[in-house]
């Protein structure tokens, strides 16, 4: 909730993701017949604005998606003649997007799918594992596994379809803060310091696959002390390190300097940051809900590895753009796309 995730295909609402699978699988069946490394490949550049952000934000070395929901937007009003808002929009479909398997169903075809896409190209698939047993603690984004087997189970099929290809995954969002936080019943805490440091060491047995473990965002758990040694009991130590500021909108430069604060009580753990709506930060505004579809907020960073932070290893867009948070403000069912609230963002991109 604090986080908060909401991500795409995660909560109630599913039934769009789950049929989005199948035009994905065509989408790569063409990526894979077709492509060679360079084609569709998407950059942004970013003049420097501050300490820590990218010279040059080259995005061309993850994969991009050629039939996102942006990607399908951007055509669509093109067709309909729509081409200030199609070119505006295409500062979202030319990035690359975090994919998030549908927790419900065996996630190994998607990953495959993902994975040889990428692989094809020479680029890097960034992909979010979010299943865990008790997931949000019975919120917005309950669900899950509903035992420890079927969530060793999902995070294999997970793993094997990976296979050698170069891939980040981004390790269950929310599951190690709300540890911290107390919203998990303690009954449930080793429960889940096992099936996370597991996951861990059965993703990390890919070969080319680096793993950063959830760490929310300094504004939902304010003093970094607090998730060290939750951290730790998650395997961090076998990670590749952790991740911030997944779903939410905090500034770059708050997270960089949380990061680094968590990271020394982490043996020099390196990190990634979601970028992807935090170009104009949080909203200014009281409430538990100032992270649903907030307004004013614009695109951030595009995803890159060239941070300008030894400890950073890249910025990366894992909450996609455009996807409702909640049926909040207006917006419709969770991980929804809504093509209204994905142009405001490209609007007020910061780069």
């Amino acid at each position: 909730m604090y986080g908060s995730v909401l991500p795409p295909g995660a909560r109630p609402g599913r039934g769009p993701r789950a049929a989005a699978a199948a035009v994905l699988a065509g989408a790569l069946v063409l990526v894979l017949g077709c492509s060679s490394p360079g084609d569709g490949a998407a950059s942004a550049g970013a003049e420097p604005s501050g300490p820590g952000e990218p010279e040059s934000a080259e995005s061309g070395e993850f994969w991009v998606d050629p039939d996102s929901p942006a990607a399908q937007q951007v055509e669509r009003w093109k067709r309909e003649g729509r081409s200030e808002e199609a070119e505006v929009l295409s500062r979202i479909a030319e990035q690359p997007l975090a994919h998030w398997p549908t927790g419900e169903d065996d996630p190994g075809p998607e990953v495959k799918l993902i994975a040889e896409a990428a692989r094809a190209e020479g680029r890097t698939a960034v992909l979010v594992a979010y299943n865990v047993p008790h997931r949000d603690c019975g919120q917005y984004s309950q669900g899950g596994a509903p035992d420890v087997a079927a969530y060793q189970e999902w995070i294999g099929s997970f793993a094997d379809n990976l296979e050698d290809a170069d891939a980040i995954v981004v390790l269950e969002p929310d599951a190690v803060p709300h540890l911290a936080d107390g919203c998990t019943d303690a009954m449930y805490h080793e429960e889940r310091y096992q099936v996370l440091s597991e996951a861990v060491d059965r993703l990390k047995a890919q070969p080319n696959t680096r793993v950063y473990i959830d760490a929310g965002n300094p504004s939902w758990i304010p003093d970094p002390g607090a998730l060290a040694e939750p951290l730790w009991r998650s395997g961090i130590a076998h990670a590749d390190g952790f991740a911030l500021n997944v779903s939410n909108f905090q500034t770059l430069q708050d997270s960089a300097r949380y990061g680094r604060e968590l990271s020394g009580l982490l043996d020099g753990a390196h990190f990634v940051i979601d970028t992807s709506r935090n170009g104009n930060g949080p909203l200014d505004e009281p409430g538990d809900e100032a992270w649903c579809n907030p307004p004013g907020r614009g695109l951030g960073v595009p995803p890159t590895t060239d941070t300008g932070d030894e400890l950073i290893d890249a910025y990366l867009w894992i909450k996609r753009p455009g996807e409702s948070d909640g049926e909040c403000r207006g917006g419709p069912a969770p991980g929804q796309w809504w093509p209204e609230y994905a142009l405001e963002l490209a609007r007020r991109a910061s780069h």
